[in-house]
């Protein structure tokens, strides 16, 4: 039977994937699961990254912060997760949080009620969003994991990470198919962006290199309904 992730919360044990011995499923919608943790990572959430592009006079819909936390607010409803870690740029600035519609506000802080939240540092936004529950960490350490934005250059079991946005390029029947994905090797993980307004690096790109084994990386790539794990010998720059 199968289970579509992006719909139930029955979790069949070939949804699952393995990272440094914890058991997680990357859900379609961009987010990363762990069920024997209650335990829900999302990456690069970018949220009020429309207002600040339009503080520098780039003149786009201020919808993102809207669209980004209805998408998050169905996941963590699909899950009902106890802990929920965001793994850096949450906020595109550091006024951000600030910056927010009070009804996103209000959202955001019901989201948050009743469970572990944390805020890790990113590069966008090193600082605890402003007047918002949540502990605010550097990386956290659960179990075998660790939770930090950036990866880290050395080789490190069990990190999961953001930052870098990747995606995926296949080619099929001469049709080119390119999608946002989760990186990873068995060992560690890298998660696609969440937010609207976010763009996507190709893991083939020269800012990956050294951070997965070669002969085990997998791009767990986003599809409408499910994820379709695609080999290294499958993908394709650009």
């Amino acid at each position: 039977m199968n289970f579509s992730l992006a719909r139930t919360p029955l979790i069949a044990e070939a949804d699952l994937v393995g990272i440094a011995g914890e058991r997680a499923v990357c859900d379609p919608r961009g987010v990363l699961y762990f069920p024997d943790l209650r335990l829900l990572a999302v990456s690069d959430l970018h949220l009020e990254k429309g207002s600040s592009l339009a503080r520098r006079g780039a003149l786009i819909p201020p919808y993102d912060t809207g669209a980004t936390l209805l998408r998050l607010q169905a996941v963590i409803a699909d899950y009902q997760p106890s802990i929920v870690i965001s793994l850096g740029d949450s906020f595109h600035d550091g006024g951000g949080a600030e910056r927010m519609h009070a009804s996103f506000r209000e959202r955001l802080e019901t989201l948050i009620s009743g469970r572990d939240w944390f805020w890790v540092a990113g590069n966008h936004d090193p600082e605890a969003p402003a007047d918002l529950p949540g502990e605010t960490v550097r990386e956290l350490a659960i179990g075998s994991l660790l939770f930090r934005h950036e990866p880290s250059k050395e080789r490190v079991e069990g990190e999961i990470a953001g930052h870098l946005h990747p995606c995926a390029r296949i080619v099929q029947r001469g049709r080119s198919v390119r999608r946002r994905c989760f990186a990873g090797d068995g060992g560690r993980m890298i998660m696609p962006a969440f937010g609207a307004y976010t763009g996507s690096l190709n893991v083939l790109d020269r800012a990956y290199a050294g951070l997965f084994r070669p002969d085990t990386l997998m791009a767990y790539m986003l599809g409408a309904e499910r994820i379709f794990a695609i080999s290294r010998s499958m993908l394709r720059p650009g």
